[in-house]
């Protein structure tokens, strides 16, 4: 079975960039406060934040391939399918794999939501540490504050994780910041 090392080892051959690194320890962390809140493995759900998006420096320009070339890389791999299966539903407009278990929903709820925080965090003066709920919440609100950032994938957790926005911004937020060093901000 992959370890965390073995996973952050995948990601750091297929992921040069220090930012889009950074993004999956933040999806990461993430993951990982999201099992323990909802009672997964957090060891996997850890891994699968840092796998999640492992292709895209390969794949940026070619979309209809996200995930599908990661699931191909990840063959190799001694990696449970179920991961795999999770990393592609995450981008099921390009993989054609749905969503459908808790794992699933988690991965693509909090996905964008860390993107938003750290756009959020990017234009505060003191970083995430001073990054609280109702800031996120209310950049939420404003769609054209990073506009890219699929708020309709974000509010997944209140439907299918049962999850109220404002906890799961709580949630990964709090996960975020436990990271800041790591994550730069």
């Amino acid at each position: 079975m992959i370890t965390k090392e073995d996973a952050l080892e995948i990601l750091h051959k297929n992921i040069k960039n220090k930012n889009l690194r950074k993004h999956h320890y933040g999806v990461a962390a993430a993951m990982k406060r999201l099992a323990q809140e909802l009672g997964g493995d957090t060891d996997v759900w850890e891994i699968v934040g840092l796998l999640h998006d492992a292709d895209y420096e390969r794949t940026k320009d070619q979309m209809d391939k996200h995930t599908i070339l990661l699931a191909e890389i990840l063959a190799d791999e001694d990696i449970d399918p179920d991961i795999i299966r999770c990393i592609q539903s995450h981008a099921s407009e390009y993989s054609g794999v749905q969503p459908s278990t808790t794992m699933d929903y988690a991965l693509l709820s909090c996905d964008d939501l860390t993107g938003l925080i750290v756009a959020v965090a990017l234009v505060h003066p003191e970083k995430l540490a001073a990054v609280g709920v109702d800031s996120v919440l209310k950049k939420f609100g404003a769609r054209a504050f990073a506009a890219s950032v699929n708020r309709d994938k974000i509010l997944k957790c209140e439907e299918y994780l049962k999850i109220p926005l404002r906890k799961f911004v709580g949630l990964v937020l709090e996960a975020m910041q436990a990271e800041a060093d790591l994550l730069g901000l």
